[in-house]
């Protein structure tokens, strides 16, 4: 199984969109500084994700959502995203 996740900053509010194979891994390398390019604004919500059954398809969401997804749009995904899915994913 394969994730396309949005994390919001809890720092200043901003988004970051990837992808991985093991989301609870993924989150704590942000959170930990372990992540170059979203180390300044850690810590991290997960905001929305989808699931996919390949890594290409995964990839193409992520390449997607990060070209043709406005932010305004980002915030009404994650604004209607059911949180109970990341509760059960993440084991809250």
């Amino acid at each position: 199984m394969f994730f396309v996740y949005i994390l919001v900053s809890c720092l200043d509010g901003s988004l970051y969109i990837g992808q991985t194979s093991d989301m609870k891994k993924r989150l704590r390398e942000h959170n930990g500084g372990r992540v170059k390019v979203t180390r300044s604004r850690a810590p991290f919500a997960l905001g929305y994700f989808e699931e996919f059954g390949t890594r290409r398809e995964a990839m193409w969401r992520e390449w997607e959502l990060k070209k043709k997804f406005n932010t305004d749009r980002k915030k009404q995904m994650i604004a209607a995203f059911d949180r109970r899915k990341a509760e059960m994913l993440l084991g809250l």
